[in-house]
């Protein structure tokens, strides 16, 4: 019976965390799960910057007085540090002995018994979850967390990490097409609409001019008035209309890509350019998992890397389709941004291409830009 328990409290606990969309959410949703999973006082998730501190940090069993008293986010330092680091595992009977214990705000709660566990997919640790103060009851009073609670709080860490780089995904998909579509119909509006209203405010000038001296000619220019202002009014139901971009099960991948990298060029300082080469239409799943490789890599060059030129290629060769995407941004070390626990995009394109069974490269050095490279499988 108390196996059976276990079993649908981790259940619970995992469709929970699958639930959320929003990472924000997310976190929560694993903190809380964590926390009363394995029955502590305080539980905690600290996403990492690259900066030495966090991004994000959610706790639970404090207050909002609590934590508006304890003062500003943590450092990455003692025993954080260790699981960021290392990426390794920290039970701990009492973190105030630790020799890597470095205090806490005068408001903390006083933490004592300490289970840690590093969030991580494959090589690059995305968060550090770890539970305080294990609430059990005991004749002689204490308690501490086991190996067993160490083997359950790893098993919580391996789906969050699914449930987080989803909801991270989940989140660049859609501010990149929200970024896109309001660059677009930005444009749109400038390109067609304001010059229309231009030559209708000169028009109705004109008219405003000659009612007392030509009246006949006036009537003329308040036809053209209507006949701009019609005309204006079909530009602007045109851009409206045109709001959603390109389904990718209507259009293709393609056409999808195209009309992506048409918006992302005229929305950016930077030269964004798109080739097909012998392309053919793919299976859905492979076209959607290309689409957001693609998504993702472009995102990187335009917002983070600097680059001034960037290029996406399909093109066929044998056995497949090979998606490339490449910038001549301000590059990185893969393997330093892996040790740092950053780029969660990266982890992401990997997910979606190995999901589709292709494989996922990438190519770059401080200083000269970036290429990535998907390759799926097909005819």
């Amino acid at each position: 019976m108390v196996i059976r328990t276990g079993l649908a409290a981790v259940s619970a606990a995992l469709l929970a965390m699958n639930r959320q969309v929003e990472v924000r959410e997310v976190l929560q949703t694993i903190v809380h799960s964590a926390r009363d999973l394995l029955d502590a006082e305080y539980a905690a998730l600290g996403v990492p910057d690259d900066r030495g501190g966090f991004a994000q940090f959610v706790v639970a069993g404090v207050s909002d007085e609590q934590w508006k008293a304890i003062g500003p986010l943590p450092r990455r330092h003692g025993v954080l540090a260790a699981m960021l680091d290392d990426a390794a595992p920290q039970r701990l009977a009492d973190v105030r002995h630790d020799p890597r214990f470095e205090g806490w705000p005068a408001a903390h709660p006083e933490l004592s018994d300490f289970l840690g566990m590093p969030i991580a997919d494959g090589d690059e640790v995305l968060g550090a979850l770890f539970l305080a103060n294990k609430r059990c009851t005991r004749p002689d009073g204490g308690c501490a967390f086991t190996a067993e609670d160490e083997d359950l709080l790893r098993v919580l860490a391996e789906h969050a990490a699914i449930a987080l780089t989803n909801a991270r995904l989940y989140e660049r998909a859609r501010e990149l097409t929200i970024a896109g579509e309001r660059a677009r119909i930005a444009h749109e509006l400038h390109d067609a609409v304001s010059q229309k209203l231009f030559s209708l405010r000169l028009t109705a000038q004109a008219a405003t001019a000659l009612v007392d001296r030509d009246p006949r000619r006036a009537k003329d220019e308040l036809h053209e008035i209507a006949r701009l202002a019609a005309d204006a009014a079909d530009e602007l139901r045109a851009a409206v209309v045109e709001l959603r971009p390109a389904a990718l099960e209507e259009d293709g991948l393609v056409a999808t890509l195209r009309a992506q990298v048409r918006v992302l060029d005229r929305a950016h300082t930077a030269s964004v350019t798109f080739t097909a080469d012998g392309v053919r239409a793919l299976p859905a799943a492979q076209e959607e998992a290309a689409l957001r490789v693609a998504q993702e890599a472009l995102h990187n060059a335009l917002r983070h890397a600097g680059a001034m030129t960037v290029a996406v290629s399909l093109a066929r060769r044998d056995g497949g389709t090979t998606l490339r995407v490449t910038d001549d941004g301000r590059g990185f070390d893969p393997g330093a941004v892996r040790r740092a626990g950053r780029h969660l995009g990266l982890v992401s394109m990997r997910d979606r291409a190995a999901s589709v069974g292709g494989t996922l490269s990438v190519q770059s050095e401080p200083g000269k830009g970036t290429e990535i490279e998907m390759e799926v499988p097909g005819v």
